[in-house]
């Protein structure tokens, strides 16, 4: 796994966004916690998240959108009003439409996605990749989430390619909000 240090990011932007394009699977911060995450669009790379998690087909991953107007051209949202909570620590929980673009991995288990758009730095380069990027906690799935690199489970570090590491987080999960109206597995 290849560390990059916040303050030392500026050289590596090139090299970070390529890999996000690619696929390279991630250990980064967001506006709450460390996320793990991968270009969502593929599925190989979305089934190493779930491997390196060890997570069940059953519970379904969420994902950075790339910008509010990928959530409308891909989402059913309803009331545009509901985006107003993003940029933030939310995870908003809504309908595919059937041309959402998103690996079939990212949800197994019904038609909906849980897309976010932290505020936070990093989600500028999501922004710029162009692609939806998957977000989960940086743990094995059901264990106690990263607050700090050495939290990082040993399994986990030797699978990622990058961690992009800006010291100790001190946030909590995003808070899931279920416009879907429809019960999902992430309940």
């Amino acid at each position: 796994m290849q560390i990059i240090y916040k303050e030392e990011f500026v050289p590596h932007r090139e090299e970070v966004l390529s890999a996000i394009v690619r696929g390279d699977t991630f250990i980064y911060p967001t506006d709450t916690i460390y996320g793990l995450g991968c270009n969502a669009l593929l599925p190989e790379a979305v089934r190493k998240i779930r491997e390196i998690k060890k997570r069940d087909e059953a519970k379904p991953l969420s994902v950075i959108a790339p910008s509010k107007e990928w959530i409308l051209k891909y989402c059913e949202i309803g009331d545009e009003r509901q985006l107003d909570r993003l940029p933030g620590p939310y995870t908003l929980i809504l309908k595919k439409k059937p041309d959402c673009p998103v690996a079939p991995e990212i949800n197994f288990t019904d038609d909906t996605i849980g897309v976010r758009i932290p505020k936070h730095w990093f989600t500028e380069l999501v922004e710029q990749a162009g692609v939806p990027f998957v977000t989960t906690s940086v743990n094995f799935s059901g264990g106690s989430f990263m607050k700090k690199f050495s939290d990082i489970p040993e399994e986990i570090s030797a699978l990622a390619d990058y961690c992009i590491y800006e010291g100790e987080k001190k946030g909590v999960p995003s808070t899931k909000i279920n416009i879907a109206g429809v019960k999902t597995a992430r309940e």
